[in-house]
């Protein structure tokens, strides 16, 4: 793995090849981090700076360094821990600063939602130069359709949860002229339930499991909300959205007021405001809902290498010695170095077939 320290022109100054420690994760839906700890070098204090960029060789993601911290200790020495995040990140520095109503294709929606918060706001102070959006071809995600209404909020919860809902990814990456390059993307299926592709497996029989862990939880789920939109008191919109009964019911309270069927564009019509209720419904249930998660230190540079055979958002198939079998999304790889070695960590987000909303 090779590390460089990169400039705010994206100028390489320096190589980053001795540490204690180091850790790099790449995420499906979410912005990635990274960790380095070594001991004070001069070098590396007077050439990692915030907002500079950390290059792996062994990522297609950009880290940007936001955290720097000089621990001083008499027994083991000096010690510097320099972090940061990815370049999905940036979108947290924006907000959506107009009302805004989305309706009809929804990558198109999110393109509108870029364009007017970073790439081409109205106030210029907003704006980020060197940002672009590349649309997918995908057909199952330019099929996909949205209906929703937001004012205030942050750019990147917004596209996340967005994303979550549709089992999406994004990612932001450098392209060879310097540009951070929006884009959405759906893994490939490479399990037993499809043909299209070589399958890909984890499992004891192929010896390719060493350690795993896996985790399920419910205490978040929701399976039913309740959304409030405008109005007071009998007059206030409300819908549901999901549903259960007796104890496999959970109930959550959603207020959106903030979803208005006057807008700068005209009064919205009854039905599709009542849509965009149920949208908002739908993100907060995809926040609260059942999570399984398969957490393993596989194989992934013989039988099924990961960047040759597998890549990030692809679904797989997996089985443990509990015999628990499933189709998992790749949604975290960890690369991690330390004095024991190299080691490469996928997490998988089980799909789950039956639907817990029901």
């Amino acid at each position: 793995m090779n590390l460089l320290v990169l400039d705010q022109d994206f100028e390489s100054i320096m190589a980053i090849d001795s540490f204690e420690s180091f850790l790099w994760v790449d995420r499906y839906s979410a912005n990635g981090d990274f960790e380095i700890y070594s001991l004070v070098d001069p070098e590396m204090l007077s050439n990692i700076k915030q907002d500079f960029y950390i290059y792996s060789s062994d990522s297609e993601h950009l880290m940007i360094v936001d955290e720097m911290t000089i621990k001083t200790d008499i027994e083991t020495g000096n010690h510097l821990l320099i972090r940061g995040e990815s370049l999905e990140a940036i979108l947290k520095r924006r907000i959506i600063w107009n009302q805004t109503v989305l309706s009809g294709n929804f990558q198109n929606a999110i393109q509108f939602l870029i364009d007017k918060n970073v790439m081409n706001p109205t106030d210029v102070t907003r704006k980020i130069a060197n940002f672009k959006f590349q649309a997918s071809t995908d057909p199952t995600i330019t099929s996909l359709t949205i209906r929703a209404q937001f004012t205030g909020k942050n750019l990147y919860d917004t596209i996340k949860e967005l994303c979550d809902e549709r089992d999406l990814g994004f990612k932001i990456v450098l392209n060879d002229d310097n540009e951070f390059v929006f884009s959405l993307y759906r893994g490939a299926d490479r399990s037993y339930e499809q043909e299209t592709n070589p399958y890909v497996i984890f499992a004891p029989g192929f010896e390719n499991i060493i350690n795993s862990n896996y985790f399920e939880t419910g205490r978040s789920l929701k399976t039913i909300a309740l959304v409030a939109g405008e109005g007071e008191g009998v007059d206030r919109k409300v819908t549901t959205v999901g549903g259960g009964t007796g104890l496999l019911r959970r109930e959550l309270f959603v207020d959106a007021r903030d979803i208005q069927s006057r807008t700068l564009e005209g009064d919205i019509p009854e039905p599709e405001y009542m849509e965009m209720l149920e949208q908002r419904g739908n993100e907060y249930l995809s926040e609260n809902s059942f999570v399984k998660l398969f957490e393993g230190d596989v194989e992934t540079t013989i039988m099924f290498v990961y960047g040759r055979d597998f890549f990030m958002g692809d679904v797989v198939q997996l089985a443990n010695e509990w015999a628990i079998e499933a189709r998992a999304r790749v949604i975290e790889i960890i690369f991690s170095q330390n004095r024991e070695g190299i080691n490469v960590v996928p997490t998988f987000s089980i799909i789950e077939e039956e639907n817990y909303s029901q």
